[in-house]
């Protein structure tokens, strides 16, 4: 017999299987072995892969049986109700821009760049030479690698004026993701049932983070130019608040970039209220037609807590991010961070950092510079010239992603599933508001995978826009 003889013998009693009753026996080995003129091995083997199915069952000294079809009885989890009371916050289901997608569709609701924009080369060495280092064997510090705590002090120095102390190596904690840095951030300087105030509209996951705090979140308006610092300044007191949550650069989802005299007037707000302003600085890597200057290189009293991350621009698969916070506010931040992960794999410390200190990696920034501004404006014409009710009225200068003002009326949700039947997959803007949304949004990525299909895909939109208007008429 071929060496392949159990799996025809396995198939045959597959068939036999199927047309016998549950609990009927088989025969035995011997005959078997008798019946396919095959050896014993041979016999037990396809036994074996018949077993491992789940077919049969072998019961020692009895025989082989045809495994009876067990119904299980579905488990009571009715007891957890009591046991875990009602959540402090209400249970969130998890973004559209966290959904992941097949091939085949055009996705504009992604929040991460498209694998051919990542300096894919330089992170498969880095974690190559990673590997073969200490730092695959090793426990790093609680606050990270000395060398990458200097090199993201190093980053901000080189943007501090002179007559500002610029932040030292031990102002720096490592973190798993900008996320990981948020929970802490939000845990340690503003506690359960707290005023938090922040930016509206803005990044889902900070609002996730506050959520699950326990942190009573206070939206201030925010546009183009940023919030108004009046207002914040009136929330300040309103409120009692003692945070502020903001993107200065590139904000997600608007795009936004604060002028450098608006800068200044909300760190004068912040200074005058004794406040800590959060500075999120996740999209320091993707300017376009601008550089970013963070707020946290104007301040030298410790009123900046300044979050800054390498996950987006080097590897979904390095979660890498720092703080930067000085005084007791960095003390504690620190240990709820320790309290939580203890410490930040080393060999993900040690990969980003060899890649951000290669020659490559500030030429492959000068590259993505280009290439997010070929896909922004490849994005933005094919709005105007097919989806011309996705009204664009701010261009950003830099970061990922374009935020569409929708007819009133819009039906979001149905328009979500409208284009997800036609291949299209969109982001409602709901998700970015921490209060009710000023209006109908969308927020879409031009930095997702296939560019080319961006013109049908803002089609499909513009058709499933005129469907949605008709059907609110």
């Amino acid at each position: 017999m071929n060496n392949d003889s159990s799996s025809r013998i396995a198939a045959r009693l597959r068939e036999w299987i199927a047309g016998a009753a549950p609990g009927a026996r088989l025969p035995s080995t011997r005959s078997l072995v008798a019946e396919y003129q095959a050896s014993p091995v041979t016999v037990q083997k396809a036994l074996q892969t018949l077993a491992t199915q789940g077919l049969i069952e072998s019961r020692p000294g009895v025989g082989t049986f045809v495994r009876a079809a067990r119904t299980a009885r579905p488990s009571d989890y009715g007891w957890q109700t009591a046991a875990l009371r009602s959540p402090r916050a209400p249970l969130r289901p998890i973004p559209a821009a966290m959904r992941s997608t097949p091939n085949d569709v055009i996705a504009f609701h992604s929040g991460y760049p498209d694998r051919e924009l990542l300096p894919e080369r330089l992170v498969r060495a880095a974690l190559t030479r990673a590997a073969r280092g200490d730092a695959a064997l090793s426990r790093p510090p609680a606050a990270g690698l000395p060398e990458l705590q200097s090199w993201f002090a190093h980053e901000l120095r080189t943007s501090t004026p002179d007559g500002i102390a610029p932040p030292a190596p031990s102002d720096v904690v490592v973190l798993p993701g900008s996320q990981s840095g948020l929970s802490s951030i939000f845990r340690a300087l503003v506690g359960a049932g707290q005023p938090l105030l922040m930016e509206s509209p803005t990044y889902w996951g900070a609002i996730l983070a506050a959520a699950q705090a326990g942190i009573r979140v206070v939206p201030v308006p925010s546009g183009s130019e940023g919030p108004d610092p009046e207002g914040l300044a009136r929330a300040f007191e309103e409120t009692g608040a003692r945070l502020f949550y903001a993107q200065p650069n590139y904000a997600n989802p608007t795009g936004a970039q604060w002028a450098a005299r608006r800068g200044e007037q909300v760190l004068d707000v912040v200074r005058a209220h004794g406040a800590f302003l959060v500075e999120d600085d996740w999209a320091h890597d993707f300017g376009i037609s601008t550089n970013p200057v963070p707020l946290a290189a104007r301040d030298g009293s410790g009123h900046v807590v300044y979050l800054r991350s390498l996950t987006k621009s080097v590897s979904p698969a390095i979660r890498i991010a720092a703080v930067i916070a000085r005084g007791p506010a960095r003390e504690r931040i620190l240990a709820d961070h320790g309290a939580g992960s203890m410490y930040v794999s080393g060999l993900l410390q040690a990969a980003a950092l060899d890649v951000v200190t290669q020659p490559a990696w500030q030429t492959h920034l000068r590259g993505l510079r280009h290439q997010l501004q070929a896909r922004r404006d490849l994005l933005i014409t094919s709005l105007r010239q097919h989806a011309p009710q996705a009204h664009i009225a701010h261009v950003p200068k830099g970061g990922l992603n374009l935020w569409a003002r929708l007819p009133d009326g819009t039906d979001l949700e149905q328009l979500t599933r409208d284009c997800e039947a036609q291949g299209v997959i969109i982001a409602a803007g709901t998700e970015w508001f921490p209060a009710e949304p000023a209006g109908p949004f969308l927020r879409l990525n031009y930095a997702g995978p296939n560019p080319g299909a961006f013109p049908d895909g803002a089609r499909i939109l513009g058709r499933s826009l005129q469907r949605n208007s008709r059907t609110e008429n």
